[in-house]
């Protein structure tokens, strides 16, 4: 019997690619090199595809279509999409489309415990981040040219005009917390905050 499986963006993904032409685990991951899907799951380490694969498989989502070994590399299991995981892709795709989940990313947690640093700190580890989200925009507009280049339709772009957004819109939000901070504008009081602690006991 087939064990459920909860969705998640790399077993959509590997669901996805699968519905183009079978593969073994490897070929998964290059694709998703090659293709730009790594900007969007993380396929960092390998071990976590592997996990997913196993997870689809058990879930009845994929099936092994072949085991295969040449001289040049190990033996290569090459799984293909089933029914039911084409059914399956087809629905946690829509969910994911349309509705919203909360997730819980790094950024918004440090933001909730800035007042551990001291203002200082927080200004360059700010600056520090922004600098970065500009050489990314950077890199995004660049990569945008490339695929528009290669005369690829705007439907295979969109999850990186979104990411560029994204990254744009947190680059616009923290000049302007920098320039509070450095103007002097944001500030804040051991005092005070102790002072509004007691008050909500």
């Amino acid at each position: 019997m087939a064990t459920p499986m909860r969705s998640s963006p790399l077993a959509l993904t590997v669901l996805a690619l699968l519905h183009y032409q079978p593969l073994h685990p490897y070929g998964i991951q290059r694709l998703i090199k090659q293709w730009g899907k790594d900007q969007v799951v993380n396929v960092g380490q390998r071990a976590g595809l592997y996990r997913t694969i196993e997870r689809l498989l058990g879930a009845g989502l994929i099936a092994v279509r072949e085991t295969g070994r040449d001289q040049q590399y190990p033996e290569r299991t090459v799984y293909e999409v089933t029914d039911e995981g084409r059914a399956t892709a087809r629905s946690w795709l829509l969910e994911m489309l349309g509705t919203p989940k909360q997730e819980f990313p790094e950024f918004p947690a440090a933001l909730s415990q800035l007042l551990l640093l001291d203002a200082p700190e927080m200004l360059a580890a700010l600056e520090r981040r922004r600098a970065l989200l500009a050489t990314a925009l950077r890199a995004m507009d660049e990569a945008a040219a490339a695929e528009a280049g290669r005369g690829l339709p705007r439907i295979t772009m969109l999850e990186g005009e979104y990411l560029r957004a994204v990254t744009a819109a947190e680059a616009d939000w923290l000049d302007g917390v920098v320039d509070d901070l450095r103007a002097g504008r944001l500030t804040w009081s051991t005092e005070q905050l102790h002072a509004f602690a007691e008050a909500q006991e």
